[in-house]
């Protein structure tokens, strides 16, 4: 194993090949929470095109949707522990923060409730998955340029999850794949969920 003699080998199994809990491979069937706000949800599409439902489909996984149309990351944090108290879940998606932003709530009270939904999520499992949501700036998306909020970064980093960066905002940079100016449409969502079993793919979640 790695090259070391057998009597090594339970120190070549903690060296070699190490991973983090996060990135152990999920089972096909794996029971998924996708928490979060309007994106989650799916708004500006039909109910069987939001990116949880997409997602499901590209993974096998049972993906339970608890998007909120309109929620905060407060919002989220007061929903969460019922919801994991009520399944077993093998991981947790958070995509949450975009409404804090647009309603002025500081960047440091949004950062420390995400911390906390993260913190929450990582007692249930190792597997939890942050979607960086962009910063609201109508001139850059204007012109495709919009780029993740820098917290979720820091966020990610401290509480041990995977950070799932420029995917909200590579997809609401591109009028195309939009119902308006800070939601997905159809496209955008199973853009969004692509993007994401990407990601998930590359982080050795599949």
């Amino acid at each position: 194993m790695c090259g070391v003699p057998a009597t090594a080998a339970l120190t070549a199994l903690a060296a070699c090949g190490k991973r983090k809990p996060s990135a152990a491979a999920l089972k096909p069937d794996a029971h998924v929470l996708a928490i979060g706000d309007s994106l989650t949800f799916g708004y500006g599409a039909p109910p069987d095109a939001s990116w949880p439902v997409k997602l499901g489909e590209l993974t096998g996984w049972q993906i339970e949707n608890a998007g909120v149309n309109g929620d905060t990351s407060a919002g989220a944090l007061e929903r969460l522990p019922a919801l994991l108290a009520a399944g077993s879940y093998d991981a947790v998606l958070i995509g949450i923060g975009g409404n804090d932003m647009l309603r002025g709530v500081s960047a440091s009270a949004t950062r420390n409730n995400i911390a906390a939904l993260v913190n929450q999520a990582r007692e249930h499992t190792p597997h939890v998955a942050l979607l960086a949501t962009p910063a609201p700036d109508a001139m850059r998306a204007a012109v495709g340029s919009l780029s993740d909020a820098p917290f979720y970064e820091e966020v990610a980093k401290s509480g041990q999850a995977l950070l799932v960066a420029n995917v909200y905002s590579s997809v609401l940079s591109d009028a195309s794949l939009r119902s308006d100016r800070i939601h997905a449409n159809a496209q955008g969502y199973a853009k969004v969920a692509q993007l994401l079993a990407d990601q998930l793919k590359a982080a050795g979640w599949r």
